[in-house]
């Protein structure tokens, strides 16, 4: 791989553990807010991100429950995606980059990504009927606003995770007739 590749991939490298210090903080900070949320639900709207859902936790506790749910679900699974991405990139082999572990890690960010994108549809539409029911869910439409785009984002790494897959295939058979 020529230097300026290199450098680039490099410089993916740490943007890449930037995102992932950033995804554990955020996931950690709203594990520590519903955490504090049982036991003086009073601070509520003093608490990370301004994350006040208050009035939900007045009208009904398990829908609290429920909501804060899906966001600690979708904070940590996107968490765990750059988790294996980062793992991916440390063990990448560039002079032969088919081999069943990079198959295999393509395939998790698949189904990680799909994951996310399925349960933040989920949440949306909760919140959507929730709404519905007079609930203020305005704060809560961040957490999962982008859904369909990491559907859609699922389902082009699930093909790159195909192509690995078959090229791995290929690779072996290659190895086996030389």
């Amino acid at each position: 791989m020529c230097k300026e590749k290199e450098f680039v991939f490099q410089g993916l490298h740490v943007i890449a553990w930037i995102i992932f210090v950033g995804l554990c903080i955020e996931a950690s900070a709203l594990i520590v807010n519903f955490v504090v949320s049982l036991y003086k639900p009073e601070i509520l709207e003093n608490l990370y991100q301004k994350l006040d859902i208050s009035d939900i936790y007045s009208r009904n506790k398990y829908v609290f429950y429920g909501m804060y749910s899906f966001v600690l679900v979708i904070a940590i699974l996107k968490a765990y995606l750059f988790y294996i991405v980062i793992s991916l990139m440390h063990k990448l082999d560039m002079a032969k980059p088919f081999n069943d572990y990079v198959a295999k890690q393509v395939s998790k960010i698949s189904y990680n990504t799909f994951s996310i994108g399925l349960i933040s549809y989920i949440a949306h539409q909760s919140t959507n009927r929730l709404e519905d029911h007079g609930y203020d869910i305005n704060k809560l439409s961040e957490f999962w606003a982008d859904s369909q785009a990491f559907i859609l984002m699922s389902a082009v790494i699930y093909i790159i995770a195909y192509i690995f897959t078959k090229g791995v295939e290929l690779q072996n058979e290659n190895d086996l007739t030389v």
